[in-house]
């Protein structure tokens, strides 16, 4: 049995982690021996974990997150609380060579790493499932034991703030890098071009099945509403773009359209966009509803969907739609057209206000336009099946 080890932040509701549990539907239990790795042992999608999978959690992350994620001065700070005075001049020392002289976040890394041992098992493969993500990707390439190491990469590069010295380094570890999206690996390999060998792309995986037997979940989704319904899902962050999302239906509405807008996701800037609802008078028209593990009857029993992302890696929620069949309105991010055909399966735009609410404006007006994406979308083929020998060559 092949032992095989995934490594992720956390279960948090989000695409990431909705593509894991698609991948792990996939894989033959009685074949691999599969350990999840989580940064923060927590998550809306934890309990969805099979219980063939082991979980573990990096202990070690406690002590490293606040170096990582907080300014230096805070980290000396702490320091001089705790007493651990030795500690400070070798943190300024890598600090300011990584950051200010070379900048090679490398060389830090290198040195908040140092305390941290190797991980006890060795793996036949380590998969660094949330790439581009430093404190992951490092974590694989120096403190695992694998005869194979795969970074996953599920973000837009050129969008997603990579050091390039310090990823150039770390990929020199890993035998396979994959990219969710055609496009996405060109840009990669614009990006590091010495990886270009190893970058292959392997789409994030879609079950349209189980899609479409959890949107038969019944929910109440404002049954006596006779306005359109619109649905957007994403966590509520500036990348998502809700907050041009709401720009547009005060316009809808200004120009007497009876619409309403359905956010499904959480995030850090929910109050940033609930200031902005009340702002332009939207508390009862865009409802920001929150996370759901489901959110596939929402977008079921919707008239529209719309994806505001101002980037994408491979936008799962635009799969997903597009698997329930939906007139999708969509801004033009990385591998979006790999998905949709402008005016042939919905409607791809800029990232721009006017031109996403002209296209959302003609689907409400053109019900039969709305019919004739829904029914293009129905003869697709949307299902991704991942044949075991596929996921045999992973190993």
């Amino acid at each position: 049995m092949k032992k095989v080890l995934f490594m992720l932040s956390s279960m948090n509701i989000g695409g990431v982690e909705k593509s894991f549990l698609s991948l792990l539907s996939k894989i033959p239990k009685d074949k691999y021996k599969i350990t999840l790795l989580l940064l923060e042992k927590k998550g809306g999608f934890l309990e969805l974990i099979p219980d063939w999978v082991t979980i573990e959690e990096a202990t070690w992350f406690k002590e490293l997150k606040p170096i990582i994620m907080q300014p230096p001065q805070q980290t000396i700070l702490d320091y001089k609380m705790k007493h651990e005075f030795i500690k400070i001049p070798t943190f300024i020392y890598s600090y300011i060579l990584s950051e200010k002289l070379f900048k090679d976040r490398h060389i830090y890394y290198k040195h908040v790493f140092k305390v941290i041992p190797e991980h006890e098992d060795t793996y036949d493969i380590a998969i660094s499932y949330q790439g581009p993500t430093e404190t992951i990707d490092y974590y694989i390439a120096n403190r695992v034991k694998a005869k194979k190491k795969i970074s996953w990469i599920h973000f837009d590069v050129s969008k997603h703030q990579i050091n390039r010295k310090l990823y150039t380094k770390l990929y020199r570890e890993f035998d396979n890098i994959f990219v969710v999206s055609h496009e996405g690996k060109e840009k990669l390999n614009e990006r590091i071009p010495s990886i270009r060998n190893k970058v292959a792309v392997f789409k994030n995986i879609i079950s349209t099945q189980l899609i479409n037997k959890m949107s038969e979940v019944e929910i109440d989704f404002e049954e006596n509403y006779k306005g359109i319904k619109i649905v957007t899902v994403g966590r509520l962050t500036k990348e998502k773009g809700q907050d041009l999302a709401i720009k547009i239906l005060a316009r809808l509405r200004d120009n007497g359209y009876e619409v309403r807008w359905y956010c499904i996701g959480e995030g850090e800037h929910r109050k940033e966009y609930e200031n902005l609802i009340e702002q332009y008078g939207l508390k009862k028209d865009f409802l920001l509803i929150g996370a759901k593990t489901n959110p596939y009857p929402f977008i079921k029993k919707s008239d529209i969907y719309v994806q505001t992302s101002r980037h994408e890696g491979y936008c799962l929620t635009l799969a997903e739609a597009r698997c329930l069949n939906k007139p999708i309105v969509t801004t033009d991010f990385t591998g979006v057209k790999e998905q949709i055909v402008n005016n042939d399966t919905g409607l791809i735009v800029s990232f721009n206000e006017d031109e996403l609410y002209l296209a959302v404006k003609e689907l409400i007006n053109n019900p039969h336009l709305r019919q004739q994406f829904s029914n293009k979308l129905l003869r697709e083929q949307n299902e991704t099946i991942i044949k075991e020998e596929k996921i045999a060559q992973l190993i």
